[in-house]
């Protein structure tokens, strides 16, 4: 059974200068949005980035505790390497 997810959005205020503000009016007509549509998808895109930066992270963490095999058959510990 498929989870369904509900998205409630919540507004935010951002203050922008009047020349940002233009320019981003019309970067968002060309992509037929709005700005509120731009900044949602680039904080979107920018959650989403650091959500998969810290998925590898973990799996690279753990893989790093589980250690590598690097070949070879025989143990030795570090008592019989220092008997004298």
């Amino acid at each position: 059974m498929l989870a369904t997810r509900i998205c409630v959005k919540q507004n935010v205020t951002v203050s922008l200068d009047r020349q940002t503000v233009r320019k981003a009016k019309i970067l968002a007509a060309k992509r037929d949005t709005s700005i509120s549509g731009l900044i949602a998808a680039h904080i979107d895109s920018l959650v989403e980035a650091d959500e998969a930066y810290e998925r590898a992270k973990g799996q690279a963490l753990a893989l790093l505790d589980r250690g590598f095999h690097l070949g070879g058959d025989h143990r030795i510990d570090r008592s019989e390497l220092h008997e004298r």
